[in-house]
């Protein structure tokens, strides 16, 4: 297996999103204890994953227009992907869940619009080579696959974390392509932008090559604002 680390995309949008607090178990600028308690239920990982400190909160505010925090939540969940890719092959690797956390108001936006296309590029870019990506938004409540409702979080953050190749797949069902790359993913190394442009709008493009076929609906909202599967 090869070493070699892509450093991502580079930042011509640096100071979009203001770190507020760098990578903890403990973040003190999010009231996140409470919730973080609540999603051991639903999460059979969770817990053993505090327990080790394997589960940190890095906090960041958007200070910038909606393009460039887009482009830099996409860096640091790039980022972060790529600190967890060589921890997974450790002992208790699966464990490893860095969450990005996104306070502060954008005109015009909202978080989900925001994290929508971050996230999408992701989940595709990092999935085959096994590593998960997430979403969640902040006082919004979502229901388990088996109609249980989720604890509303208090903050938005996209969750990058180790993939569970015999669980994660059915989490993707939108997404055939992906959960059947998620499921034999085993990480060779490889630099996920070798082949790619490293502008973000550029992987913006990229990434609507796998977007699932479009539903007709006329009360859906417009394809910008919602680029992918609300599963994670």
């Amino acid at each position: 297996m090869t070493t070699t680390r892509t450093t991502a995309a580079p930042r011509p949008t640096a100071g979009a999103l203001r770190l507020v607090e760098a990578s903890t178990t403990r973040p003190t600028s999010v009231a996140i204890d409470a919730y973080v308690q609540r999603m051991t239920a639903f999460c059979p990982y969770l817990a053993p994953s505090i327990d080790r400190g394997l589960t940190t909160w890095t906090v960041y505010r958007a200070e910038g227009d909606a393009s460039a925090v887009e482009a830099e939540l996409f860096f640091a969940g790039a980022t972060a992907a790529e600190w967890i890719r060589p921890l997974t092959r450790r002992p208790h690797g699966s464990l490893v869940c860095e969450n990005i956390v996104l306070l502060g108001a954008v005109p015009g936006a909202t978080h989900r619009s925001l994290m929508a296309w971050p996230h999408w590029a992701l989940k595709n870019l990092y999935g085959p080579v096994g590593i998960m990506i997430g979403k969640f938004y902040a006082s919004e409540e979502e229901f388990s696959r088996t109609g249980e409702r989720i604890p509303a979080s208090p903050v938005s953050f996209l969750p990058v974390r180790a993939g569970v190749r015999r669980r994660d797949p059915q989490f993707l069902h939108a997404t055939p392509d992906l959960a059947a790359a998620l499921a034999v993913a085993d990480d060779d190394g490889r630099d996920v932008f070798e082949h790619l442009p490293h502008d973000w709008t550029e992987i913006r493009t990229w990434t609507k090559r796998f977007l699932p076929p479009a539903k007709p609906s006329t009360t859906s909202p417009p394809a910008s604002a919602l680029p992918a599967p609300r599963s994670s």
